[in-house]
């Protein structure tokens, strides 16, 4: 690792952590050279992903690509960055145990959907909007039926367990 002040290449490692719900690994570093301390951080990176899009076409898996979509969805909604990044995480971390080297995009959406249900009603609906091509109120309505039974069915659950 370079160190950003001098660019010498050795540098030690002075700490270590866990962050992100240990999905990745924060770095304390020293320049060997100069002593110029900087923080690194180590996370899974999905490899080697060819996306199935809905017309057949493939191209590769970006984490861009999700995380703009999701931030769209949470639009003027509250989610943190740190939130954000442990959400992308555990998305990906279901694409890997898919253990394939090709996902059809509509499986990725799932498991999206499967998260933002969980988290917020919005940017569920928001999300599955553009990810299922609401075409009329209708299926809009469908869409907010299913998720609020869903919930309520939830909620009888916990009432029952106290």
């Amino acid at each position: 690792m370079k160190c950003p002040a001098c660019h010498h290449r050795e540098t030690k490692v002075v700490d270590s952590r866990l962050v992100s719900e240990g999905l990745a690994i924060r770095r304390r570093r020293e320049c060997l050279r100069c002593a110029f301390r900087f923080s690194t951080q180590e996370e899974v990176e999905v490899l080697h992903l060819t996306v199935v899009k809905r017309d057949g076409t493939r191209e590769p898996y970006m984490r861009q690509k999700m995380e703009a979509g999701i931030r769209r969805a949470f639009q003027k909604r509250p989610l943190t960055n740190d939130a954000l990044k442990k959400l992308l995480g555990k998305i990906e971390r279901d694409l890997q145990k898919q253990r394939k080297e090709e996902i059809p995009s509509k499986k990725i959406g799932d498991i999206v959907l499967k998260y933002l249900k969980r988290i917020d009603q919005v940017a569920y609906i928001r999300f599955a909007s553009v990810y299922e091509d609401f075409r009329d109120a209708k299926t809009f309505q469908h869409a907010l039926d299913k998720l609020l039974s869903h919930r309520n069915t939830r909620k009888r659950t916990v009432n029952k367990r106290k």
